[in-house]
């Protein structure tokens, strides 16, 4: 004689077991209309990419100067205008600080460039001859062939010190030490593949005063903070508001616990369910 109370436990158990089912079947063909979702995204992506690369291609060199050319390619491709925004709108504190920046980046830049630029228009080394004029002295270490193994005494500089200028904000200093450094390598690469003393003097003039331009406009969206509407400013949080409306909304009732469903689910094997149950 069958059990009703085994017979009924196994007919909830059924039920469970469908409803698990469902679940798992739902999750699978949620996961597999994702995937078809992402790869179509990635395609458009990689499609958007290539395009603005052939456009990019085509626009490459459309100045009649190599040196705005190859300034254009620094600043575009390169990480000098992060570095400075990111440098520049870190100095909240007050405007002096970013002031200090500004003008420590500038500052360091022109001197940056200044002994390359040197170094180029001189076109080729100037071999130095010098005559070594050879005095006896009773002093050993007067003899040009004495080696003095002793240590001269060095006295320490602070880099940022020397980078410094003075009167400026320390804090301001310290920032744009950190940050021209990061991109001082990029700077002169760009600026060393120029040999035409026309492109020089281009890239150096128009690289100032872009990085000029650029701070003006970090310093103006730093400055560009809307007002808060008065009817924000004077509003107050209403902790009752729509409570009741909350508490009345009637709970979906469900057939199975589901901590119960979530117990079945991790415990299944769908497709040995599906090939031996149904």
């Amino acid at each position: 004689m069958i059990d009703r109370k085994e017979l009924a436990n196994e007919l909830i158990l059924r039920e469970n077991v469908r409803t698990a089912i469902k679940i798992v079947s739902n999750k699978r063909k949620l996961k597999t209309a994702e995937i078809r979702s992402n790869e179509f995204e990635l395609r458009g992506i990689i499609n958007s990419i290539i395009n603005e690369a052939q456009a990019a291609v085509a626009n490459a060199a459309k100045h009649d100067s190599t040196g705005i050319n190859a300034l254009e390619d620094l600043l575009k491709n390169s990480n000098v205008l992060s570095v400075l925004e990111s440098g520049f709108k870190s100095l909240t504190t007050d405007q002096m600080q970013r002031m200090s920046y500004r003008n420590h980046i500038l500052n360091a830049v022109q001197m940056a460039l200044a002994p390359e630029d040197s170094r180029k228009k001189a076109g080729e080394d100037v071999e130095i001859t010098e005559d070594i004029d050879v005095k006896i002295s009773d002093d050993p270490a007067d003899d040009p062939d004495f080696i003095d193994v002793a240590e001269p005494e060095e006295v320490e500089i602070d880099e940022k010190d020397e980078f410094g200028i003075d009167g400026e904000d320390k804090t301001g200093r310290n920032r744009a030490f950190t940050d021209f450094h990061d991109i001082e390598k990029n700077i002169l690469t760009a600026f060393d593949d120029l040999d035409n003393p026309e492109d020089i003097t281009m890239f150096e003039e128009y690289l100032i005063k872009n990085l000029a331009l650029y701070f003006d406009k970090f310093e103006s969206e730093l400055s560009t903070n809307a007002p808060e509407p008065e009817a924000a400013a004077d509003a107050v949080l209403d902790t009752d508001l729509g409570s009741d409306s909350l508490d009345d909304e009637p709970t979906p009732e469900t057939d199975v616990p589901a901590f119960e469903l979530q117990e079945i689910v991790d415990l299944l094997d769908l497709d040995d369910i599906i090939k031996n149950i149904l």
